[in-house]
C-alpha cells in the first residue's frame, strides 16, 4: 500500500494517510488502500483502529489531479470508491477514532465525520470549501450534516469558509481538541475508554447505533429493541451480568 501506513500496537491499529506532498489528498489508489486496510483489520481480532495523516495536514480532500481528467462514468466510480470507505469506516466491528491536525477539507472533513470519534489538535480546522468553487461538496455533505445538524452544515457547504477545532467542538463535528503535542495521548486514552468490555458486544453496539440513528424514533426503538433482546442471549451479556451479580472483574469469552 503505496500511500498509507498501518501499524498494529497491541489491539490498536493505526492507519496513517501517507502522502503529505500531496497533503494527503484521496486518489483512487488512496481511497482504495484505505479501503483495504480497514477490510483487512476489520476480519482481526483488534478492537479499535486510529486514523491519522503524515505532513501538515490530515487531509485535503480529493485529489483534483485524478479527478480533473475523469469523464461522468469514470468520476461516480471515483465516489462510490470514497462512499464505500466511508460505509466501511462506520460498518466494520472495531472503534475507529480520527487523530486529527491540521486542515481536514472536503472528503478529508467527511473523514471526519465519518469515524466513530474525532479528537482535534488546537492547530486543526474543518471546511467544505466546494462552497466558494466551481465542484461543490455534495458527498462530503452527507455524514457532516449528520454531524452538525442543518443549520450549520448549511453555514459551511455555502460559505466554504473553515472552521477552527473550537467551533468543530461546540458544533459535534469532533470530541475533544487537545493542545497539539496532546493529541496522540488524548487519541489513545479515549479510545481506550471506548473499546473497554466485550468486543463483540461492542461491535454489535456500534453497527446497531448507525442503524437506528437517522430513523424515525419509533422504527430506531424496534430495531432497537429487537438487537437487545437478542444480544442478552449471548455469551457476552451473561458473562457481564453474572459477573456483576457475583461482585467479580469479567472474563469476556471474546
Amino acid at each position: 500500500m503505496d500511500n498509507i501506513l498501518v501499524d498494529r500496537t497491541g489491539d490498536t491499529v493505526v492507519v496513517t494517510m501517507n502522502r503529505p506532498a500531496r497533503r494527503n489528498s484521496l486518489s483512487a489508489g488512496h481511497l482504495a488502500d484505505l479501503l483495504a486496510a480497514f477490510r483487512e483489520t476489520a476480519a482481526t481480532d483488534a478492537t479499535g483502529i486510529v486514523l491519522a495523516g503524515n505532513g501538515p495536514v490530515f487531509c485535503a480532500g480529493h485529489d483534483f489531479a485524478d479527478v480533473a481528467g475523469r469523464d461522468l462514468a469514470a468520476t461516480r466510480d471515483l465516489l462510490r470508491l470514497c462512499t464505500d470507505l466511508m460505509r466501511t469506516i462506520q460498518t466494520v466491528p472495531q472503534v475507529v477514532i480520527a487523530q486529527v491536525h491540521g486542515l481536514a477539507t472536503a472528503a478529508g472533513c467527511q473523514l471526519v465525520a465519518s469515524c466513530d470519534l474525532a479528537v482535534a489538535a488546537e492547530s486543526a480546522g474543518f471546511a467544505l470549501p466546494g462552497g466558494k468553487g466551481g465542484w461543490f461538496c455534495h458527498t462530503p455533505a452527507v455524514p457532516v450534516a449528520r454531524a452538525v445538524g442543518r443549520k450549520r452544515l448549511m453555514e459551511l457547504a455555502l460559505t466554504g469558509d473553515p472552521i477552527d477545532a473550537r467551533t468543530a467542538l461546540e458544533w459535534g463535528l469532533v470530541n475533544r481538541v487537545v493542545p497539539d503535542d496532546r493529541l496522540a495521548a488524548e487519541v489513545t486514552d479515549l479510545l481506550g475508554r471506548a473499546t473497554r468490555g466485550s468486543r463483540a458486544s461492542k461491535a454489535l453496539g456500534k453497527q446497531t447505533l448507525y442503524a437506528q440513528l437517522d430513523r424515525p424514533e419509533a422504527d430506531a426503538y424496534t430495531v432497537a429493541v429487537e438487537v437487545m433482546a437478542a444480544a442478552s442471549q449471548t455469551a457476552a451479556a451473561r458473562e457481564g451480568m453474572a459477573s456483576f451479580l457475583e461482585k467479580r472483574a469479567p472474563h469476556w469469552p471474546e
